[in-house]
């Protein structure tokens, strides 16, 4: 059969090896894998540049689009045109902070009208898990949601409140009843000492959010897990003295996985200005040696995965003129960045591509059923990335595509060059407009 369009690269990421391939494609889907010599009829065939490398489009679970309520802050045209500029080709948005947050059907309903014909990628959708919607669950999980987002602590925005441990361990138990996957912000709040945060001073606002308010999180992630048999996913993982816990919880059956994100990767609380709230996030970046532990455990295949937790505001939230971070709205944008940031970080570890793509695409897909997604082979989705592994840039916020140009990645020079993506064989531009869907669960296969 005569493919649409046939991709040769003497450089993919197929698999477990880096290696020469044509690609052969049709009506939006991988339909062979072959060696790069070999002669694939197509209507149109194109080959990478000797410097780039094929990959497959990343898959980033952690994304914040805002939109509706707060799409001042982000919006779904802006987040998915920064995703494709980043090489990810398929998002799912948080059920915060946007308003009405997606806690029952009807706002799910809302929230799909509001990203229709805006997506440049595909999108999906987490439910959220609230006190008070602990019987729409069901309900959420059968119009399609991938699963459910909780917080251990409070979660920074009123209409989405935090679990206490009886309502956790009852929505875990309908999580295992519907077989759905919990996601959790795992910091104990009250292990935060909000009196040490110290206006501009970052050590203050670091101090107020000790390791141990992650680590008790997160043990109880897994005991509720091995409990009551549901399956959990720690998003944002920064402490690295929680990986132990995780792993004795894996080894005794609990299903557990975690990730970490590109800015726990690659910045570090020594370097950290006093007064620059564009690092705030929480958990917050701590100190290199914990970095280095987190991309040791990565290697060890400890951390699963690593996804954005692209978490945008304005400017003025950020408090960018006065510098407080007990004011500043937490949270780092980084969906356009996450490929490069993550690869300079690898490369000088000697880590691979290979590697990169396992926890930033192949790993995420998998964990949330999307089995078609985030590699190539015969059958998955022809979502592609032209990346150039050895190409540098310095980040200039204004050239990002996200709504608001504010970003922790300003200045910092960084190795990895998206050049192009392909959503379903064909390139992402803003000329093309947007011809991502919108993904429901039990659509995938």
């Amino acid at each position: 059969m005569a493919a649409d369009l046939v991709v040769k690269a003497r450089r993919a990421v197929v698999g477990r090896r880096e290696i020469p391939v044509s690609v052969g494609i049709s009506r939006g889907r991988i339909v062979a894998v072959t060696s790069y010599d070999e002669e694939l009829p197509a209507a149109t065939s194109v080959t990478l540049d000797d410097d780039e490398v094929l990959l497959p489009g990343l898959v980033d679970t952690h994304v914040h689009v805002n939109e509706p309520g707060r799409t001042e802050w982000e919006g779904f045209a802006t987040a998915t045109a920064a995703a494709a500029a980043g090489g990810v080709t398929t998002i799912l948005d948080m059920p915060l902070n946007s308003i009405p947050p997606t806690t029952t059907v009807a706002a799910l309903e809302i929230k799909r009208a509001a990203a229709e014909g805006q997506c440049f990628v595909d999108v999906g959708f987490w439910g959220g898990a609230v006190p008070s919607n602990l019987a729409d669950l069901a309900a959420l999980h059968d119009a399609g949601v991938f699963g459910f987002k909780c917080f251990l602590l409070d979660s920074g925005v009123p209409e989405f409140p935090h679990l206490e441990e009886a309502a956790f361990g009852a929505a875990m138990r309908e999580c295992a009843r519907i077989g759905a996957l919990m996601v959790v912000h795992a910091e104990d709040g009250a292990l935060i000492e909000e009196h040490l945060v110290d206006g501009p001073r970052y050590s203050g606002f670091l101090a107020s959010r000790p390791h141990e308010s992650e680590d008790v999180a997160v043990a109880r992630v897994i005991r509720q897990a091995l409990q009551s048999g549901a399956k959990a996913h720690v998003v944002h993982l920064c402490s690295a003295t929680a990986l132990e816990a995780i792993r004795v919880g894996q080894r005794a059956g609990a299903d557990v996985t975690v990730e970490t994100c590109p800015h726990y990767l690659t910045f570090a609380a020594e370097q950290i200005d006093d007064g620059s709230t564009e690092f705030k996030c929480c958990p917050p970046i701590r100190e290199a040696g914990n970095r280095e532990q987190l991309w040791s455990a990565l290697e060890a295949g400890d951390l699963d995965m690593v996804v954005s937790d692209h978490s945008p505001c304005t400017a003025t939230l950020k408090r960018l003129g006065e510098g407080d971070f007990g004011r500043a709205w937490g949270g780092i944008s980084s969906v356009q960045l996450g490929l490069p940031a993550v690869w300079t970080g690898a490369r000088a570890r000697g880590c691979s591509l290979v590697d990169v793509v396992r926890w930033m695409a192949s790993t995420p897909a998998s964990r949330v059923g999307l089995s078609d997604r985030g590699r190539i082979a015969v059958g998955a989705q022809a979502d592609l990335v032209r990346f150039a592994p050895d190409a540098s840039f310095v980040v200039d916020p204004v050239r990002l595509k996200h709504r608001n140009p504010v970003s922790a990645y300003a200045g910092l020079e960084l190795v990895g060059e998206v050049r192009e993506t392909w959503l379903r064989g064909v390139p992402v531009g803003d000329e093309d407009g947007p011809r991502g869907r919108l993904l429901a669960r039990e659509e995938t296969p």
